[in-house]
């Protein structure tokens, strides 16, 4: 069975021979597994995520079924760094690296009150020249061999946040500012045009979403969710499929989101992702419990502690222990919780791929 083959059968609901895999990495373990299998390094691409749709020809090398591809900065809007290291995307957001992630240093509508001043900001625009030439390119490169999956993360509520700060965001909602509701429909929008473009361009799957919950619990209540978001999202998720009809949507949620499943479920949600293992209630074997046949699944190895601290032989085990568990009967695409960060071992990496060459009977 061939990559792509695995990974459109998961989509569909046939039957595969082991679960696809998907796989993200940050690029100073990038360049460190580059160096060791003896590879040129890859430029990340200039993409606010960019760390999601980098290294393909390395990670196809590696074994992957399926790469990502996303709405990218154009030349003349690339992330510029500037004084303290922070660097400015086209949407105005400063982020600093400190540690293993980037953190949030300037949020451009800090001190936003007004409807006024949302219209009246410099969003990116969608058709800027130049914008899906690398989704372009990376489908005719890899749309015949492997699985596509076009990458709309931060879709709603992260880019919000990242252009108001979480703090005042969530506190505005609460006190139903009239500029929120016109912050997040323009975001929406963008977002949704965004996604069209790249079911035209021939992804096989759509993956957006927004981190609606902490380690754990959510970071807002169901009811804020109802009011802001699942309204959003469907309108979304309405414009996916009437692009196109067969279209597979997967959403991105970290944290402990337990009760927000019933409601993706009802707003037509194909895969879950990221299932983050270490938070409250997200393990395998209770999601499987609780969701298994009403929604598929994508992710749950975890990158918090069996990824960078364990050995080759219990992520092996690991691997296998949440492929039986999610994968039996199909309906999952295995990968890691999040981007594989810079604490993970090269050895650690290469296990993860060999496990998952080594996956039988799981379905």
């Amino acid at each position: 069975m061939t990559q792509r083959e695995r990974f459109l059968n998961t989509l569909n609901g046939k039957p595969t021979d082991r679960p696809p895999l998907y796989v993200s990495i940050v690029p100073q373990l990038a360049k460190r597994l580059s160096d060791h299998l003896g590879l040129p390094y890859e430029e990340p691409i200039s993409s606010l995520l960019g760390s999601r749709i980098s290294f393909n020809n390395m990670l196809v090398g590696m074994g992957v079924d399926a790469i990502g591809v996303a709405a990218c900065f154009p030349d003349k809007n690339k992330p510029v760094t500037g004084e303290d290291e922070i660097t400015i995307n086209e949407w105005g957001i400063g982020t600093k690296t400190t540690g293993l992630y980037d953190e949030i240093a300037i949020h451009p509508l800090a001190n936003v009150q007004s409807e006024v001043e949302i219209e009246n900001y410099p969003f990116p625009e969608v058709d800027a020249p130049g914008r899906f030439r690398f989704a372009e390119e990376t489908i005719a490169k890899f749309g015949k061999t492997h699985g596509i999956i076009g990458d709309l993360e931060c879709a709603i509520f992260e880019i919000s946040w990242y252009m108001v700060g979480l703090e005042k965001l969530l506190m505005d909602m609460m006190l139903e500012e009239l500029y929120v509701d016109v912050l997040l429909d323009k975001v929406t929008d963008i977002a949704t045009k965004t996604g069209i473009r790249l079911i035209e361009a021939g992804v096989d799957m759509i993956w957006a979403g927004d981190d609606f919950g902490s380690q754990n619990s959510l970071i807002m209540s169901p009811e804020m969710f109802d009011r802001y978001f699942a309204p959003r999202i469907r309108k979304m998720f309405n414009a996916f499929r009437a692009a196109n009809p067969n279209i597979k949507i997967a959403w991105h949620t970290c944290g402990s989101v337990v009760p927000l499943v019933p409601k993706f479920i009802d707003l037509g949600l194909d895969f879950l992702n990221p299932l983050q293992p270490m938070a409250k209630d997200m393990d395998a074997q209770n999601i499987s419990n609780l969701f298994k046949g009403k929604i598929n699944f994508f992710g749950a190895i975890c990158v918090q502690d069996i990824l960078p601290n364990g050995t080759p032989e219990t992520i092996k085990a690991e691997v296998k222990r949440v492929a039986g568990i999610l994968g039996k009967g199909g309906g999952y695409i295995l990968a890691p919780a999040h981007n594989i960060q810079d604490d993970t071992s090269v050895e650690n990496v290469l296990a993860l791929f060999e496990a998952v060459n080594e996956l039988e009977n799981i379905y």
